[in-house]
């Protein structure tokens, strides 16, 4: 880091050099320990930046977080510049590190058939007056990340951005979607919009190596699979 931006409050700092511009412009693997704690207590002392501060306290523990973990409230309003409030934020942060530790991995879905798409766009596509346009977005082992709503339209038709679906694909780093959306007449055979659409969205995710594994209309009393009947 430039030693010039020590003399400077962080505020002061090119975008990229303030830990929560830096945060949001490089992901959180970008930040040292130092940063990180910069951003939860947001300001240093008359002498040093957030960031000085942080390394200081760092440099008590030997850069050690799992010795940090063990400062109580007394050991950190020690440093000059931090009161009871930011110290409870640094145990409170550490502390849901290490009960992050011992939680389970929750289980992600897999779907392994149209069958379980249509389950998971089952409970918010059915019963509805307008179309809603949903995407499932998968991982390479076919296990759901997400189920997101692309867009909302009338009785006449949903508009389907497929620059949005893809901005959401890269953002979630999906392997395979599968796209859904309803007709509120119950009445599942695709049409001709919804046909060229589908196959618009295809070619955009054969171009990006994203592949499109099926497409579910869901009625009230069932639903249609463009994979099951061979024309995805």
């Amino acid at each position: 880091m430039n030693s010039n931006l020590k003399k400077r409050p962080i505020s002061k700092w090119a975008e990229d050099d303030r830990p929560r511009e830096k945060l949001a412009l490089k992901g959180k693997s970008a930040l040292s320990n130092a940063e990180l704690i910069a951003i939860l207590i947001g300001s240093g002392n008359s002498q040093k930046s957030a960031i000085d501060l942080s390394q200081e306290i760092l440099n008590e523990v030997n850069n050690n977080l799992i010795e940090l973990s063990k400062l109580d409230i007394s050991d950190l309003t020690a440093f000059k510049g931090i009161g009871e409030a930011k110290a409870i934020s640094i145990i409170a942060a550490l502390e849901l590190g290490k009960r992050r530790l011992s939680s389970k991995v929750l289980a992600k879905k897999k779907i392994s058939s149209s069958k379980d798409a249509y389950e998971l766009f089952l409970p918010e596509l059915i019963d509805r007056y307008d179309e809603q346009f949903k995407v499932l977005f998968l991982d390479r082992a076919n296990q759901l990340i997400i189920n997101k709503s692309i867009g909302i339209g009338g009785f006449a038709g949903t508009v389907a951005d497929p620059k949005k679906i893809f901005k959401l694909a890269l953002q979630y780093n999906a392997s395979s979607m599968i796209l859904g959306h309803n007709h509120p007449s119950s009445n599942t055979k695709p049409s001709d919009q919804d046909i060229n659409l589908t196959k618009k969205i295809c070619r955009a995710g054969s171009n990006l190596d994203i592949l499109i594994l099926d497409h579910i209309i869901v009625g009230n009393d069932g639903y249609y699979s463009f994979a099951d009947e061979g024309i995805l």
